[in-house]
């Protein structure tokens, strides 16, 4: 009897001692937190959780007050018996106010902000579903410091610090996403990221090529998304999120569901989002420029010109997309994670709406048609991580992704019965191997290298629209390119002391691009291009924390863009009257950076943060009037064009500050703002200096928010400055078709802003509602360069449910 007795009292301890292993999970993201640090009171007893966020805690079990900690994360205290009431399950969430956090885009692997000496700002889910973005280009307009360029209603092309297009580089969960035909102009392949999926988003602000290789020049955008959760015990952990929500501006109807199903060491997320977009309703109150006057209708095959009958309804814009995402993730033991990831993104048509307002010298409009084909991305993504504490790695990484994209293009002049299609389909083969070693308590090593294989398809044909007959015609780019990299990186972070922390890096990148042209289309004089190029990165910088309360930041950095095959090999309408033809004697063209920042926290609720930067681009890729043999004009789609090419022709120079304000206060109101100001200039062929073209004006937003129990509340304004016509850069100039007019019948960019409203309540533990009024003065704006108009008011509803 008495060993009976006994064995059930062990038993008894067991299960107690099995509950007394504490979970700690992000607020935002239901995700484990690891590294999450635990201590006593006086800090003699310690404990940290695993890549599940657990940590054994029976040991605080005498312990008054057990403090919680994660870097970037507002800390928590508490007793063992108000643990035990949570059932060892602690929340932890983000704060704006902390002047360390946890980053991981500037090296591929988690660094304090202290050690790191660029500028690295994160976007967190919590804002994310509370500003409620149409799209990943919309999302990244919510860190008030990158402008977005739109060409139509579907589309959003990010500027960072004065750079854009294939100078700055998208990364989706460390792979990167610019292939070899990313554009001088406007890119919007940022729209095929789902939103929803997305878990966290950091932007580099500055040259990030030793990390990243090739375009990261202006910046790095690193799109991380959500991983699989494994259930904490034997049962099965289910669990799954909704969210519908409507806009009145463009008739937005967006659905999603995610599921996640997770044992202890092997979980599945699901995902499946669609956004279906009507035409896009602007403001009433500015320039008559922007709105819509007439459009093409076609009834027997013939076009005729209307009269719209709501010039600020802007037709056609409207579109939908679709996105799916399937993660599979296996963790066998602390020292392996294993993550498979499946992203699939397809949009309807998307009508090029500034091309379609565009009117000959008889008032007709150019175009009955110009339109994207549906632009696809998939991207297969297989991420080994493995531990050790061997001598040549502590944490290794390797990445196997196959990406795929598909992009055409489709017009037809008006009241003509050709119509010219061109399609693009691009695989992309990627290889990442990340390492890091910590070699002493001082010194810490990220080395690694990376292979991309891109492999280019191009076809084009002429369709008589009355026949439906069809007939070949030249290809945007020569079909059966090759463009294909092989990079090799090491970075090193020097702990100098307590208060200095050294971070340097070097990168060799050779590339490989050929390209062999059918002469049937293309009039050049050359059979293929070939070029074989090499290109050295590097970096150096420090970050000096005077206290707790104050960091200085400065940064040395080079980066550089390798051509392409959109830069040496494409023939292509680049505006009207004038094509774009292949050139082949092209090198990397290269940018030398200086960064300068502080940040400064007052008593733990106020931070501000200053940065100044200054960068240089020498051998800039641009296009240029040129001569192909000997004709500075030639026949393109049946319109004599000036002849253009991309060439290492000019220098230009950017710079500007970022300043940022946050303050929070105890009883729940916040106030943050964002000012950006960017001035940019670009050699001209007479050697004098103009603005550069992707030189936003400033901009910049204020938010006042309030978080009261179950409520948030945000009120915001985002406000943008104006741009002279002699402030514009020349090839803006001559698009008069996209800006208004100043009291001299000359285009310019006015200035503008928006008051918004958004506001947040959770009904109950799987509620929660949204909504908000964007724009609410009903302004008619459109933000610098864009081809579309910005919405008018706009009220939104959305309704978030977990299950």
């Amino acid at each position: 009897m008495r060993e009976l007795l006994l064995l059930i009292i062990l038993i008894g301890l067991s299960t107690a001692l099995q509950a007394q292993t504490l979970t700690v999970t992000d607020n935002s993201t239901g995700l484990p937190i690891e590294f999450a640090t635990i201590y006593d009171e006086d800090n003699e007893i310690s404990a940290i959780t695993n890549i599940l966020g657990q940590a054994e805690v029976s040991k605080f079990s005498e312990s008054k007050k057990i403090s919680i900690r994660y870097i970037g994360y507002r800390q928590k205290n508490y007793s063992f018996k108000e643990l035990e009431e949570l059932k060892f399950m602690v929340v932890l969430s983000p704060s704006d106010i902390a002047l360390n956090e946890v980053v991981v885009s500037a090296s591929h692997w988690k660094q304090e902000t202290r050690e790191v000496p660029l500028k690295v700002t994160s976007i967190n889910p919590e804002n994310i579903q509370l500003q409620n973005p149409q799209t990943a280009a919309d999302l990244l307009t919510v860190s008030g410091e990158v402008f977005v360029q739109k060409s139509q209603l579907g589309g959003g092309s990010p500027m960072i610090r004065g750079f854009a297009t294939n100078r700055v580089l998208i990364a989706v969960d460390g792979v990167r996403m610019n292939t070899a035909i990313f554009r001088s102009g406007n890119v919007h392949n940022v729209i095929s990221l789902d939103p929803f999926s997305i878990q966290n988003t950091e932007i580099i602000f500055g040259p990030g090529s030793v990390i990243y290789g090739s375009d990261a020049i202006g910046g790095v955008m690193s799109f991380y998304t959500a991983k699989p959760i494994f259930s904490t015990n034997d049962n099965l952990y289910a669990r799954g999120n909704s969210t519908a929500r409507a806009s009145s501006a463009n008739n937005e109807r967006t659905v999603h569901v995610d599921v996640n199903l997770g044992r202890k060491k092997f979980a599945s997320l699901s995902s499946i989002s669609y956004s279906d977009f009507d035409d896009l309703r602007i403001g009433s109150n500015g320039p008559n420029e922007y709105l819509r006057t007439f459009e093409v209708t076609q009834y027997q095959n013939e076009d005729s010109v209307v009269s719209n009958s709501n010039p600020e309804v802007l037709t056609p814009t409207r579109f939908n997309q679709l996105n799916l995402m399937q993660k599979l993730r296996y963790v066998p033991n602390e020292n392996w994670d294993i993550n498979f990831g499946f992203h699939y993104s397809e949009s309807s048509d998307l009508d090029r709406f500034d091309r379609l307002t565009l009117t000959d010298d008889n008032g007709d409009p150019r175009y009955a048609d110009w339109y994207y084909g549906p632009q696809i991305w998939q991207m297969n993504n297989l991420n080994i991580l493995k531990k050790s504490n061997g001598k040549i790695f502590d944490q290794a990484s390797l990445t196997l992704s196959q990406q795929y994209f598909r992009e055409s293009r489709h017009t037809r002049r008006f009241q003509s019965n050709q119509k010219v299609s061109r399609e693009e389909n691009v695989d992309v083969f990627t290889l990442n191997l990340d390492l890091e070693k910590n070699i002493n308590a001082s010194n810490r090593l990220f080395y690694g290298g990376e292979v991309v294989l891109n492999d280019i398809s191009s076809f084009g044909f002429n369709e008589n629209i009355e026949t439906n007959s069809t007939s070949p015609t030249s290809t945007r780019y020569p079909d059966g390119s090759d463009w294909n990299s092989f990079s090799g990186y090491i970075s090193h972070r020097l702990k100098v002391s307590e208060k200095i922390n050294i971070q340097s890096g070097l990168r060799y990148s050779h590339f490989f691009l050929d390209a062999t042209f059918d002469q049937t289309y293309y009039p050049v004089s050359f059979n293929d291009i070939s070029i074989n190029e090499g290109a050295f990165t590097g970096s150096l910088g420090m970050v000096y924390t005077f206290d707790k309360n104050l960091q200085v930041n400065a940064n040395l950095s080079t980066g550089y863009r390798a051509p392409n095959i959109d830069d040496a090999a494409k023939v292509f309408d680049s505006e009207p009257g004038s094509v774009v033809v292949p050139n082949s004697n092209l090198k990397p063209e290269y940018a030398y950076n200086a960064d300068l920042g502080f940040t400064k926290v007052f008593s733990d609720i106020v931070k501000i943060n200053l940065t100044g930067y200054y960068t240089i681009l020498k051998d800039a890729l641009i296009r240029r009037d040129f001569m192909i043999n000997g004709q500075d004009s030639i026949q393109y789609d049946g319109k004599l064009s000036r002849v253009q090419a991309i060439q290492n022709t000019a220098q230009a120079r950017v710079y500007g500050i970022q300043a940022g304000l946050k303050l929070e206060l105890p009883s729940g109101l916040r106030l943050s703002s964002q000012i950006n100001i960017q001035e940019g200039e670009e050699e001209q062929e007479d050697g004098t200096f103009a603005a550069l073209r992707h030189a936003a004006p400033t901009f910049g937003e204020t938010h006042v928010s309030y978080i009261y129990d179950k409520l948030e509340i945000d009120v915001y304004a985002e406000y943008n400055g104006e741009l002279s016509n002699s402030e514009l850069a020349p090839s803006e100039k001559s698009k008069e078709y996209l800006y208004a007019k100043d009291e001299n019948d000359n285009p310019y960019s006015p200035r503008w802003y928006t008051l918004n409203l958004n506001s947040a309540y959770q009904v109950n533990s799987t509620v929660k509602v949204s909504a908000g009024i964007d724009n609410i003065t009903d302004q008619r704006y459109r933000p610098y360069s864009s081809g579309i108009a910005a919405p008018g008011r706009n009220f939104f509803v959305a309704v978030r449910a977990n299950f």
